[in-house]
């Protein structure tokens, strides 16, 4: 081998650095996997050490125990899938007493999700969550309806989406995210909002409301008739809602929708997002999160980039603030 050569050798062995800061969140690396499509983190512990990845956020937590939806509630649809789960979960007591402390053990960064059909079941959540111990965050699921006004979703309402997290944020010392619904007419007047609120970083997208149809039959597929569309097929509407968002709103964002490989992850940090959460994905490949987080740190090593920080934001117009970089020690 000729000094060149060795010298070549010797530029490319870098050790990127993989943390960012997500609102308060500090994560080693920006891969994390969204609610409700990886349980409690247990489930995928036969293909991985779940503390290898950024956060798990863990399955839609209510106040009580929900049972779900009526199936079929699940449904196959070209390059995505519907759901309609209807946040089955057992409840926060079973989540702290339970899952919670299996979590702490791993060593894992956790965020909850949290959903209720009022703003008073929010604030007690947040209020039974704060100050317990392998917690490091909250996300919102403001996709919920609001039961006291008709059934009208927090997160498609500006001064609901205001008045809710605001209300979250009195009762947790928590970083609290807010998971923006894209079923609205103007994602960013939604961001502002949350802002408003209070938020300290933002989630987006939550699913897309879709149907499909038993021809057979002559029904609806789901049971609950809509569903959440998930998977390959929404990307470039969540791509451009990111890319809309951190253009306008200086939150740090966790970016999601049809995240399938490390070219995905690299296009939602560039569009803006800090970090980025892996849905339906892993359904399919169990192993999605490990491939991605290796492929990141080879394009990384590749491409000479020393830190992550260096991607995020970089296909946003010039002069816009660097996000996910402040106080990561």
């Amino acid at each position: 081998m000729n000094t060149t050569d060795r010298k070549a050798r010797k530029k490319s062995r870098i050790t990127p650095d993989l943390r960012v800061n997500l609102g308060g969140i500090i994560l080693n690396n920006p891969i994390t996997v969204a609610s409700g499509t990886f349980g409690y983190g247990m489930e995928y512990e036969p293909f991985m050490d779940i503390a290898s990845l950024g956060a798990v956020i863990v399955k839609g937590t209510t106040l009580e125990p929900r049972a779900g939806n009526p199936p079929p509630r699940i449904c196959e649809t070209p390059s995505g899938m519907l759901n309609a789960i209807g946040l089955e979960n057992p409840g926060v007591k079973a989540f702290i007493n339970q899952h919670l402390p299996v979590l702490r053990s791993r060593k894992t960064t956790v965020i909850v999700n949290i959903a209720g059909n009022t703003v008073e079941e929010y604030a007690e959540l947040a209020r039974t969550l704060d100050g317990q111990s392998g917690i490091a965050g909250l996300e919102l699921n403001i996709s919920c309806p609001n039961v006291k006004q008709g059934g009208l979703q927090f997160g498609t309402d500006p001064v609901m989406v205001q008045e809710l997290v605001a209300a979250v944020k009195s009762q947790t010392s928590l970083p609290v995210m807010a998971k923006l619904s894209p079923n609205v007419t103007d994602i960013v007047a939604i961001a502002r909002a949350a802002e408003r609120g209070g938020a300290d970083c933002l989630s987006l997208i939550n699913t897309l409301l879709g149907m499909a149809i038993d021809i057979e039959n002559r029904k609806p597929f789901l049971a609950n008739t809509f569903g959440g569309l998930s998977g390959p097929a929404i990307k470039p509407v969540a791509l451009r809602m990111v890319y809309q968002v951190a253009s306008e709103v200086p939150l740090p964002i966790m970016g999601m929708g049809g995240i399938t490989d490390t070219r995905d992850v690299i296009e939602f940090l560039m569009a803006g997002a800090t970090a980025v959460s892996i849905g339906t994905a892993n359904f399919v490949n169990p192993l999605v999160t490990q491939e991605v987080l290796a492929g990141l740190r080879d394009y990384m090593e590749q491409n000479q980039i020393t830190s992550v920080q260096e991607l995020i934001g970089a296909a946003l117009p010039q002069g816009l603030p660097k996000k996910g970089s402040a106080e990561l020690t």
